[in-house]
């Protein structure tokens, strides 16, 4: 059987904020249920080891994520947490003590929110106390190359109060602690319908080693499908061998393994372009 090397899973596609670099969704806000959530649990199980809680929306906001952790963690899934930063103090003791965690990414770059109410330095304050604790596995990611990097100096500047060193060059980053990296990133353009078309020369990861599930169930090929514009089945009404089976599934594997997009969305994704073109 065939597995990927991460799944995914989108607890709920609500934030609670509006960041420059993301596209957002047009999707009705949803939250998944406890007994959806158990239930894809039970069906990608067999198909992967790494469940990542995001494609859209915080996951911090869902009420229910400590019991999903919990769940997630009896299953034997190792979690990868997504998040803004914003709501790490209040769940800073929770995320430490639940065994599921595995590593949290961290996206400094939601400076750029407009509705970023709390102040910089409070915020800052609670994403590296996080990191500095030495407890998980940490990413910071500014993936604001191109973009708005106004405060990127200012933030390196705090880190390296917080994290004075050394900082050594890795594989994907810097290591700047013990378990705790660094890592820069170019800003992208997320494929959008509605974008230009760039031509089918086209390279993906998507359905080779990911995928991902919609809070509603949906399965999409990537994690940049924010709108669910690949739907390929449901999971919560099929099991998973059936929907990666599916002509139109199959139709896109077989165009990236030529480096060719079978689908219009995935003509127009900026992401594939800038890093694997």
């Amino acid at each position: 059987m065939k597995r990927f090397r991460k799944v995914y899973l989108e607890i709920s596609n609500v934030c609670n904020l509006h960041c420059s670099f993301c596209p957002g969704t047009k999707r009705s806000p949803r939250v998944m249920e406890e007994g959806e959530f158990s239930l894809l649990l039970d069906k990608l199980q067999p198909w992967t080891d790494f469940l990542y809680f995001h494609l859209m929306g915080e996951p911090l906001c869902h009420p229910g994520l400590e019991r999903y952790l919990e769940l997630a963690g009896e299953r034997g899934f190792k979690v990868i947490l997504t998040t803004n930063g914003t709501l790490l103090p209040r769940w800073h003791e929770r995320l430490v003590q639940a065994p599921a965690v595995h590593k949290v990414n961290i996206s400094l770059h939601a400076f750029e929110a407009n509705d970023l109410t709390i102040p910089f330095a409070q915020y800052l304050d609670g994403c590296f106390r996080f990191g500095a604790a030495g407890e998980k596995l940490v990413v910071y990611r500014l993936w604001n190359g191109g973009g708005a990097q106004e405060r990127n100096q200012e933030i390196l500047t705090v880190m390296r109060e917080r994290f004075p060193g050394p900082w050594v060059q890795a594989a994907r980053g810097t290591r700047i602690a013990p378990r705790t990296y660094l890592e820069f990133g170019e800003k992208f353009d997320w494929p959008d319908l509605t974008a230009e078309d760039g031509g089918d020369k086209v390279f993906c990861y998507g359905l080779r080693d990911q995928i991902g599930v919609l809070c509603d169930g949906t399965v999409v090929p990537c994690c940049l499908d924010h709108e669910g514009d690949i739907p390929l089945g449901n999971l919560l009404r099929q099991d998973m061998e059936q929907i990666i089976s599916t002509p139109r599934a199959r139709a896109m594997l077989r165009g990236f393994d030529r480096g060719r997009a079978a689908e219009e969305l995935c003509r127009r994704c900026g992401f594939a372009r800038s890093r694997f073109g």
